[in-house]
């Protein structure tokens, strides 16, 4: 038994739903906020209390050790609430309070006190937790189901996060190492305010997505929330579960970019340009940039593959994504090599790294987004999303683990044994990709071009 519901026409903007790009803004000025403030934490942490430019004073080792607990902490606290928003709230109220949290945790952040910047942090980790996984569910319910853009629009909207992370990187650390700290985090809330704005602004676009079922007027909506998941909505739960290992193991090793791979452009990496010395933390910014200028072509070339009928399923994107990004780890076994030869390695093994590592992430993260809008029950729709978050924070852990490692085991074999794992797992799970994907029951055996089509309405709920 399946039950549909009608979604009204929407009005559409180069071919999708102009919710997408309110949802999309929204999202990047959160990313601008957050990545800004990210970009400043551990230098204010460990700079001297004596400084023009004042810090706390910490030792590495302490700063290392409360970023990782808050990075980790920011993607946790998506499960309470995606939670919230499934049982009491709807996405789109999620959306908004977590916005205002952050607002208010940026702000006082601005405030030259220890107990300001503990509240701060706080506040941010609860508003990121009320946010992020909402939002990304809000995206899905843009589209109908079986519409096949709706990978592309979750891509669309992952290069709205990557274009506040590569703005925030340039506009915040500038504003906060030159500056002062407080006026970089300062800054960062007032981007929060902007996105929050927009969001009000653009609600209108908004109307149909992220309500909470539990206050709907419509009977099948609410009936959806009290039935216990059947055994379709089971397997595809478990298929989730499962893909979400694939997300741990991706995570933990891309996430090398912002501690050993950064470390390792600083240190042991010849910047010499024309001879000009290219700052080594430039090079965070490829990530993002490749993302800006690939993104689109990656989700093109993968719906292209689906209208023709060659397998372009979600797991099948996710598997290749980490066997792609592994792959990319072997330039930089390659530049360890160099480095050990001749004292020191060349720019474009970096450069060849994050490129990989770059269409891997394409792949495997804004794909993941879309498979589970397609496959969480409804009334968990939120809930899983937050898991799914929580995932990327238990891989950001993981990361920093191995980083530690490499003191002890060297890059050479750091990043080897990441290449190594990353693909032999990649291929494992390829040979039970067909069987996992029978768990799905066909969720994306219909897809097709849905543009400008009217609404025929979504599935809630197999039986």
């Amino acid at each position: 038994m399946s039950t549909t519901v009608k979604l009204p026409h929407q009005k559409e903007l180069f071919g999708h739903p102009v919710g997408l790009y309110v949802l999309f803004f929204t999202e990047m000025w959160e990313r601008f906020s957050y990545y800004g403030m990210r970009a400043i934490l551990v230098l204010y942490l460990v700079a001297q209390t004596t400084s023009d430019n004042a810090g706390l004073g910490w030792t590495n080792g302490e700063a290392l050790a409360l970023y990782g607990w808050y990075t980790m902490l920011v993607y946790v606290a998506s499960i309470p609430g995606g939670w919230i928003a499934d049982k009491f709230l709807g996405q789109k109220k999620s959306v908004l309070y977590g916005g205002i949290l952050l607002v208010a945790g940026h702000s006082i952040l601005a405030v030259e006190e220890l107990w300001a910047f503990y509240t701060g942090l706080g506040l941010i980790i609860a508003g990121v937790g009320m946010l992020k996984p909402n939002i990304s569910t809000m995206v899905g319910g843009l589209y109908k189901q079986g519409d096949i853009r709706r990978d592309k629009g979750f891509t669309i909207f992952y290069i709205g996060i990557n274009l506040g992370a590569f703005l925030s990187s340039l506009i915040v650390g500038y504003v906060g190492e030159v500056h002062g700290w407080h006026y970089g985090f300062g800054l960062a809330g007032i981007g929060m305010a902007a996105g929050l704005i927009q969001y009000l602004a653009g609600q209108k676009y908004l109307k149909q997505v992220g309500n909470f079922l539990g206050a709907s007027e419509n009977k099948q909506e609410k009936e959806a929330m009290k039935k216990p998941l059947t055994k379709i909505e089971k397997d595809r739960v478990i298929v989730l579960f499962i893909s979400f290992l694939l997300v741990i193991v991706f995570w933990g090793a891309f996430e090398q970019a912002g501690g050993l791979m950064n470390i390792y452009a600083s240190e042991k990496t010849n910047r010499m340009l024309m001879g000009w010395e290219v700052p080594a933390s430039w090079f965070q910014s490829l990530n993002a940039m490749f993302i800006i200028f690939l993104g689109t072509s990656v989700a093109a070339y993968w719906a292209s593959r689906k209208l023709k009928g060659k397998t372009s399923t979600s797991l099948f994107k996710m598997i290749i994504g980490l066997i792609i990004m592994g792959t990319g780890f072997f330039f930089m076994t390659a530049a360890a090599g160099q480095y050990e030869s001749n004292g020191a390695s060349a720019m474009y093994w970096l450069v060849l790294a994050y490129l990989f590592h770059t269409v891997g992430e394409l792949c495997i993260s804004p794909v993941a987004l879309s498979y589970i809008t397609k496959l969480a029950p409804l009334k968990y729709s939120s809930l899983m999303m937050g898991v799914y978050f929580a995932m990327t924070g238990f891989g950001n852990k993981l990361a920093g683990l191995l980083g530690e490692a490499s003191e002890q085991l060297g890059e050479f074999t750091i990043f080897t044994g990441i290449a190594v794992f990353c693909v032999t797992f990649g291929f494992l799970v390829l040979l039970f990709r067909k069987k996992l994907e029978t768990l799905t029951h066909g969720a994306e055996d219909k897809e097709r071009d849905m543009t400008n089509e009217e609404a025929e309405g979504f599935e809630l709920a197999d039986g």
